[in-house]
Order: structure tokens, then C-alpha cells, then sequence
């Protein structure tokens, strides 16, 4: 429990303060943001606000993991490095395409191709480097088994596959926070939110390791490194909260393409690693609704010349319908709480019934 509580704790303040660092510094540099022409009336007061703000995650993360280690001695693993090199992966990609919206003046930045290719490139080395690395016990730190609660044994991907089903869910996860964050505070908060029901749900496998010295326990689960991979989720947690305390409305900065492809890796990674590739559809709710109403948007459009939705992604659409953009925020947000708290009841029902099978 300790190392998770220190790498929460270091990760928060580093956010905290390494934010308005990065707000002076990318002031003076001029690295602001551009706002998307549809909503120009909106949020024309937020053109020129620093962006990249992705930056003060990543590091906040990255140094509260480290000094978990350095402070609780344990062992860096395969399971967290490989999620943690995944996500400073993508936060790359994600950065490459802020600096040449920030260069070009222009709201778009990395070309689709470009974008996608970065994309596969990080979920290809993810998903090969994940099913090797297996421990004393022949367990590696991803599975080529499809998972909900825990893997499903009777649908394997097989490793090619698996590969393939990795590029999907990562490439899906990362633009799907991507497309939530255009407002203030919803795809950190979000974000919070999911990574603070992953250490939940990570540690809890931890408790019930079916390798732990003590043996197995009824309803264990077979994850390689719970423990560190709920210090990833611990530390990324925190720093999104503290980048939440800067970047909430009224945002002083924006995480960007930076921060938003680094969160949404992060999240495809964790629930492979813990084996809850499924599940996190339930969890990351909002994500999945918000994506899917630009899917929705484009399909009805090309197919009927019509609309579906004011504008998407969805959190426009109310924007649009007249809802104050704090109102938009905290409803979505109350949303991804009721997801997260049904994500973590299912899995804990699941464990309850095994256990109680088992017993």
C-alpha cells in the first residue's frame, strides 16, 4: 500500500507545481491554443491559452513511479515500464501534432496518416514486448486471451492477433479521450476518475494474487505485476488531478493532443495488463459515448446529408443546445462517476460469486 500512496502523493505535487511552469513558460513562447472555427463564438476567450500542458502529466507520472521505487525498493516491472513507455509513446505523437498546430496557426496539426502510423508503431511494440517477459510463473505481462473481468479462455487472439487487437483498442482508446477533451476540466477529470477505479480494482488483485506466498485464494487472479501496475494508475491519477487544479474552468492550460493520446494509451494499456479489456468499455463510459457520437455524426451525414447531433463530439452538442459549458462538465463528469462505480461493482460481484463457488 505504501508504494501506491507515495507515488500518489509525489505525482500530485509535482503536477501542482510543474503546471504554472509550464504556463509561464509556454506563454512567453507563444505555444497557444487554436479553437475549432464551429465553436469560435464559445470559446474565442480561450484562443492563446497554453497548450501541451500533456507535458506536466507525463512528468508528474513518471517521476512519481520513480521515486515509489526509489523510496519503497521494490523492483521496477515489465508490466508497469511497458504501460508507462506506451503512454510517453503516444504523449510524443500527441506532442508532434500540438507544436505544428501551435507552429502553423491552425487547428490541425499531424495529418491523419501520420497520426495513425504513430499510433501503430507504439501499440505494435506494446503489444509484442507485452507477451514476452513472462515471470517464474509463466505469466506475461498482457494476455492474446480476450478479457472482461478476468481473461476468457475460450477466445484467443493467438499472437498476430493479438498485435492487431492491440493496435484497435489503443489507437480507439487514445482518440477516444482525444474527442473528449474539449472543455475545461472533462477529459482530466474523466481521466482521474478511470485510473482512480483502476487502482482499485488493480490493488484488489494485488490482494487476491493467485501467486502470492500465501497461495491462492478463492477468486484470485492471474496478473503479472498488480502491484506496480496500481502505482502506474496511482501516479497518473494524481497528476491529472493536479493538472485538473490549473486546467479547470477557467483553464489557465489546456493537456492537449499531448496529454489526451498519453491518457487514452494509458488506459487501453492498464486494462490489458490487468485483464480487463472488456470491462473498461463500462468504466470509460463517457469515452466510449463520445466517440461513438462522431462515428454516429459521420455515418448519418454521409449516408443522409442530415445531422445527427448539433455538433460532435457530444459534449458540443450541449454546448450548442444552450447548457453553460460548467454545466456540460460536471454532468459528464457525474457520468463517468456512475460508470466507474458500475465498472467496479461488476468486478467485484464477479469476484464475490467466484469466491463464494469456490469456498
Amino acid at each position: 500500500m505504501k508504494p501506491i500512496l507515495v507515488a500518489a502523493a509525489v505525482s500530485l505535487v509535482v503536477s501542482i507545481l510543474f503546471t504554472p511552469y509550464l504556463i509561464r513558460v509556454f506563454s512567453k513562447q507563444g505555444f497557444g491554443q487554436e479553437i475549432r472555427e464551429e465553436v469560435q463564438s464559445q470559446h474565442a476567450a480561450k484562443r492563446g491559452t497554453p497548450t501541451m500542458g500533456g507535458v506536466a502529466i507525463l512528468v508528474a507520472m513518471w517521476v512519481g513511479y520513480l521515486v515509489s521505487h526509489l523510496m519503497g525498493g521494490d523492483p521496477m516491472t515489465a508490466s508497469g515500464l511497458l504501460v508507462l513507455g506506451l503512454t510517453t509513446a503516444l504523449g510524443i505523437v500527441g506532442f508532434l501534432d500540438d507544436f505544428i498546430k501551435i507552429r502553423k496557426q491552425r487547428n490541425l496539426g499531424l495529418n491523419k496518416t501520420a497520426k495513425l502510423v504513430g499510433q501503430l508503431i507504439a501499440s505494435v511494440l506494446f503489444a509484442i514486448l507485452a507477451i514476452q517477459f513472462a515471470n517464474q510463473n509463466g505469466v506475461t505481462p498482457a494476455s492474446v486471451e480476450l478479457s472482461f473481468l478476468r481473461d476468457i479462455t475460450v477466445i484467443s487472439f493467438g499472437a498476430i492477433g493479438f498485435v492487431i487487437f492491440a493496435y484497435v483498442a489503443i489507437s480507439g482508446w487514445s482518440n477516444a479521450v482525444n474527442f473528449t477533451d474539449g472543455m475545461d476540466g472533462l477529459a482530466g477529470g474523466t481521466a482521474a476518475m478511470v485510473l482512480a477505479t483502476y487502482v482499485l480494482i488493480s490493488f484488489w488483485q494485488l490482494r487476491n494474487d493467485c501467486f502470492a506466498p500465501s497461495g491462492p485464494t478463492p477468486g484470485c487472479y492471474t496478473v503479472r505485476d498488480p502491484l506496480d501496475i496500481a502505482v502506474v494508475a496511482a501516479a497518473a491519477m494524481a497528476a491529472c488531478v493536479g493538472f485538473l487544479w490549473w486546467n479547470a474552468a477557467p483553464a489557465k492550460i489546456f493537456m492537449g493532443d499531448t496529454g489526451s493520446l498519453a491518457l487514452g494509451g494509458l488506459l487501453a494499456g492498464l486494462s490489458m495488463v490487468t485483464r480487463t479489456e472488456l470491462l473498461m468499455i463500462v468504466i470509460g463510459g463517457v469515452f466510449v459515448v463520445e466517440a461513438l457520437s462522431v462515428v454516429l455524426q459521420i455515418v448519418v451525414f454521409r449516408s443522409t446529408r442530415r445531422r445527427l447531433f448539433r455538433m460532435a463530439p457530444f459534449h458540443h452538442h450541449f454546448e450548442l443546445a444552450g447548457w453553460a459549458e460548467t454545466t456540460v462538465i460536471i454532468r459528464f463528469w457525474v457520468l463517468a462517476g456512475i460508470s466507474c462505480m458500475f465498472g467496479v461493482g461488476l468486478f467485484y460481484a464477479d469476484w464475490l460469486e467466484k469466491a463464494m463457488i469456490l469456498k
